[in-house]
């Protein structure tokens, strides 16, 4: 067996603009959340370098690699790989390559996690334990519409048809404004039914500017009389769909207007020749959102979140200062809190929930 190159053949980039990440990436199967345009997102949106640990052989080129962001706040240092992002699996075949990228990490004494499909090559790492598992769910496109329509779930064609027959109109975004209107209807969602503050706007801008515009993906829009109902934010990435950000009106679920986007990406998908759509994490204790995405899903796998520890984490502060946290959130996504404070304040604490 060929053993990976030396320490000194590892170096350090900027992932989102260093043309040896983009090559790694690009010539392995990988998620939206490993490529160059989401990493450029993140960087832009919160200030966040997002670096990568290139394992490069003699040709200087990439073989293995590993992506990662050191936060430094008012809580404990940490790194984190990848903020943000539903799973980032490290590239590397083995235990030794693996190694030899988490290591000089690992010697920053911080806290590191990672979220990696269950059975990752960090699972065999002793030094870092699952906190957490989260579901994670997708749809073959293999196949011609016709199949994936009798595959679907029943209750799915009948909400499909019933939005159809309320006169649901269903179109494909194309300005900021329309963005702007989605955006309105994931801060309702996010705050009234979730009691979370949502990203930035700038961060969803972002996400236009590096996807939607350079055609790596799209927004639809479920509109009833000429109002905005529900959307749907597509991100493309090597042949797969990734149903990224869904909002829909609480008032207008009963026409069932996540139904009808759902299908509407499928079909859009197999029209651009797509493969999969990635139907993304789903938390364990989030039963209704899991019945929902297997009304379509043919596939079902694990998302592991490993963390490394080192002694004495997390500190009093930390634990201190993640409370304080909590407890601000709450207070801002009251109802008597306004939604421009709201979106103020998930534009100025998101970036802390790391």
């Amino acid at each position: 067996m060929m053993l990976p190159p030396a320490e000194s053949d590892i170096v350090t980039v900027e992932a989102g603009t260093d043309p040896r990440w983009e090559s790694l990436v690009t010539s392995r199967s990988t998620s939206v959340f490993q490529s160059p345009p989401w990493l450029r997102v993140l960087s832009s949106t919160y200030d966040l370098p997002v670096r990568a640990r290139l394992l490069v052989g003699t040709d200087g080129a990439p073989e293995a690699g590993v992506l990662y962001a050191e936060i430094e706040d008012f809580m404990d240092p940490r790194i984190s790989s990848l903020p943000f992002s539903d799973y980032c699996d490290p590239i590397a075949g083995d235990l030794r390559t693996w190694r030899l990228l988490a290591d000089p990490l690992i010697a920053k004494g911080h806290t590191i996690d990672l979220r990696c499909m269950d059975g990752n090559v960090v699972s065999s790492d002793e030094r870092f334990e699952v906190v957490a598992r989260a579901a994670w769910h997708g749809v073959d496109l293999e196949r011609d519409v016709d199949d994936i329509w009798a595959q679907i779930h029943s209750s799915a064609r009948r909400a499909i048809r019933k939005a159809d027959t309320a006169g649901l109109k269903v179109t494909t975004a194309s300005t900021k404004e329309e963005l702007r209107a989605f955006y309105d209807l994931h801060l309702s969602i996010r705050k009234y039914k979730y009691r979370l503050l949502a990203q930035p706007f700038r961060f969803f801008e972002r996400i236009w500017d590096e996807f939607i515009q350079e055609e790596r993906g799209f927004l639809v829009l479920a509109t009833l009389d000429g109002q905005a109902i529900g959307g749907i934010l597509f991100l493309e990435w090597q042949g797969a769909l990734y149903y990224k950000f869904n909002a829909s009106d609480r008032s207008s679920l009963s026409v069932r207007p996540n139904d009808r986007l759902i299908w509407e990406g499928i079909k859009i998908a197999k029209s651009r020749g797509l493969g999969l759509m990635d139907f993304g994490l789903s938390d364990l204790d989030q039963e209704g959102l899991m019945r929902y995405k297997r009304k379509y899903a043919t596939q079902e796998k694990a998302i592991a979140h490993f963390r490394y520890s080192p002694a004495g984490s997390p500190s009093t502060a930390d634990r201190m200062a993640r409370s304080v946290l909590h407890e601000l959130t709450g207070l801002l996504v009251d109802d008597a809190v306004p939604d421009e404070v709201t979106e103020r304040a998930g534009d100025l604490l998101y970036r802390f929930f790391v």
